[in-house]
Parts: C-alpha cells; sequence; structure tokens
C-alpha cells in the first residue's frame, strides 16, 4: 500500500518471559483488528505505537512522516503523538461531567481537521447523558464518553485496547450499534485490539493475528478468517464472513434472503431493510457436506460449491474451505467423513448451512450488487 495511506511499524521488545518482534504495515483507513490470545503482545503493541514502552526500540511511520526511528534517536514524545486511547476501562475524570470529560480531549487537538465535538457527541448518542456525572452512567454508556474523547482531540488514528471486554453481553450489544456507525461516519482510522472473534467479523477490515509476540498472519478480513494454517484461528474460532445485498423480507417465515456471489441466503429475522449491505458471519462448525443436493431437509441453504482446500491434521475433526461464487467459507467435519465421501480438493459437493447460526451484521460499505 502506498505510504502515505499506510502506518508502517517495525517493534522489538525483550522482557524476561517475552520478546514482541514486531514488523508490518497497517492501511490508514477504515477499522483493523489485532487479534491474538491472552498474552500474544496485543496490548503491548499498542503501547508501543503509543510511545509508552521506553525499553522498546523500533521504527513507526505514520502516513510517510517518521514519528520514531531508534537508530536515529529520534522519537515523538507521547502527548505530540496525536493518538486517541481507548482502554478496556473507562478512565473517566469522577469530578467532571460527561461534557466535560470529553471537552477534555479539546487540549490535545493540535489542529481543525476531524470531527467537531458536536459532531462526535451526536455520532455516539450522548446528548442527553451530557449533564451527568460518569458515577451515573452504565458501563456502556461510560466506554461512550470514553471513546468520544479520544476523539475529540482529532487523532490521527485511535487505538482501542478490548474496549468491551470489560462489559456483559446486554452492554456489549448496547455499544456495538454505535461502533458500526463510528466506522460508516468517521473518517478517522482505528486499530482495535480484540480476542473475540464476533466483534472482529463484525467492525473490522483488515485483520493482523499475532501469537507469542510476532505476526503469524495479515490481510483483509476474509482473506485471513479461511486461511487453515492459524492455530489462533482454529478451533471454536474457525469460521468466515459473507457480504451481500438483502433482497426480500418474508413477513409470514420471518426470514430475509440475502444475495451474494455464491446465490442466496436466508438468514433469521429482519436483517436489514431491502437493498442494505449485510455482512455475515458463518461459523465452520455450522457447516455440512453432501454429494447430492437432499430431496427433503430441514437445512434452508444448501449451496452449490467447490473444495478449494482440505487441512490434514490428528483428531477426529478436519476443516475443509469451500468456494462459492467469489466466497469461501470453512466446514469442520469429521475425518470419517472426508473419508466416506471420499473428499479430494477440486470436487462438487453441496455446502449445508443452519440457518439459525448464521449472525448478521450491517457494514459500513457499499456491497457487490449480486444478482
Amino acid at each position: 500500500m502506498s505510504p502515505v495511506a499506510a502506518i508502517r511499524l517495525r517493534y522489538k521488545l525483550q522482557r524476561e518471559s517475552f520478546v514482541l518482534d514486531i514488523d508490518t504495515e497497517l492501511p490508514m483507513h477504515g477499522i483493523t483488528a489485532v487479534f491474538g490470545p491472552s498474552g500474544a503482545g496485543k496490548t503491548t503493541l499498542l503501547r508501543c505505537i503509543a510511545g509508552l514502552e521506553e525499553a522498546a526500540t523500533g521504527h513507526l511511520v505514520v502516513a510517510g512522516i517518521t514519528w520514531e526511528d531508534s537508530s536515529a534517536g529520534a522519537s515523538r514524545s507521547v502527548n505530540k503523538r496525536n493518538i486517541g486511547y481507548v482502554f478496556q476501562e473507562p478512565r473517566l475524570f469522577d469530578h467532571l461531567s460527561v461534557r466535560a470529560n470529553i471537552e477534555y480531549g479539546l487540549k490535545r487537538r493540535n489542529h481543525s481537521g476531524g470531527p467537531g465535538i458536536d459532531q462526535v457527541i451526536e455520532l455516539l448518542g450522548l446528548q442527553q447523558l451530557l449533564a451527568r456525572s460518569p458515577s451515573e452512567l452504565s458501563g456502556g454508556e461510560a466506554q461512550r464518553v470514553a471513546i468520544a474523547r479520544a476523539l475529540s482531540c482529532s487523532p490521527r488514528f485511535v487505538l482501542m485496547d478490548e474496549p468491551l471486554a470489560s462489559l456483559d453481553q446486554a452492554r456489549r450489544d448496547e455499544i456495538l450499534p454505535f461502533l458500526d456507525r463510528l466506522h460508516v461516519e468517521s473518517q478517522v482510522p482505528i486499530i482495535y485490539v480484540s480476542h473475540n472473534i464476533d466483534e472482529v467479523c463484525r467492525l473490522c477490515d483488515h485483520l493482523v493475528v499475532i501469537d507469542a509476540g510476532r505476526v503469524v498472519a495479515e490481510g483483509e478480513l476474509q482473506d485471513v478468517l479461511v486461511r487453515m494454517d492459524i492455530p489462533a484461528l482454529g478451533g471454536d474460532q474457525s469460521g468466515s464472513v459473507i457480504e451481500g445485498i438483502a433482497r426480500e423480507h418474508d413477513a409470514g417465515d420471518d426470514l430475509t434472503r440475502l444475495a451474494f456471489s455464491g446465490g442466496d441466503l436466508w438468514v433469521p429475522g429482519r436483517a436489514a431493510e431491502e437493498g442494505s449491505s449485510l455482512r455475515l458471519r458463518v461459523r465452520a462448525s455450522d457447516v455440512s457436506l453432501c454429494r447430492s443436493m437432499p430431496k427433503q431437509s430441514t437445512i434452508l441453504n444448501i449451496l452449490p460449491a467447490v473444495v478449494e482446500a482440505i487441512q490434514p491434521g490428528d483428531g477426529p475433526s478436519m476443516l475443509v474451505r469451500l468456494k462459492l461464487g467469489d466466497d469461501r467459507i470453512v466446514a469442520r467435519v469429521t475425518r470419517r467423513s472426508i473419508r466416506e465421501l471420499g473428499l479430494q480438493v477440486g470436487d462438487q459437493v453441496f455446502a449445508q448451512i443452519k440457518s439459525v447460526a448464521v449472525r448478521s451484521f450491517c457494514i459500513p460499505h457499499n456491497a457487490v450488487d449480486h444478482r
């Protein structure tokens, strides 16, 4: 990618029981997920980018401008990096109102670009909360205020360190639509650390997977998700995303038909208005395979597919990557099933996708118009 459209970073940090050794390039647009198991170095990487790890050595170039170069002894101070930082806990000032907490970010605003404070307040739905104190907020409300404060300084980009990790599911469900909207309406790039694959699939465009302090995979979200050689994306995490267009809602059965490059998928409820873009999360464990089209089945979504890859390995289950049109999904099936069906790369099969297992998320860009 062009240097002016990228964050180029290289960091090394030696600790007693851990070594961070990262060399990668992140896009200066959309939301980039940094995903990996606990202890992989995700938070440490964010702290390096923010200039908070004094022992780290490295090189950081943002949109073609060098912010840090250890070999030359050059480094921007923390308060001049113009980065918004959202932690796991909101870290609001208890003695200030919500409005005053948000306006605190203005002290670090060093240029006139970016969203104005009124736009930030409206974007995150905080209009009715401005006079409250932090003690009067729910966990989700407090985290929205923390995000607004980070945006009010007009940052070059925002670092979010598992901002939903401390929230229960109800509070996560409360804040996720606001993060969706932030993705749609804000031009500020976000680097989003998470160990929750559903959050990553819903919010992010680009995916960097790190493990034991090193990058093990990176690229566009869907391309990385369907790789089968990444342990961090195996097991319960394995799956894929499909993007398409909502075509109709069947009110009688309360199902929405989604058109994508591989055909049609029926998903539960009114997933979106007709013509809206959708992103679907399909777990590998919710995909089964058959050689011929079943004559009768309770599974609504049965689509023709081509076997693109089969992951060898130990244990009873194996992963099979399938191509449906221009899209790819992953199926988890037993070794015995692969043997009894005689599955090989290049075979024509039918993929059965459980309708009730498909998770639909509104996405912030126009998908290809598949008819």
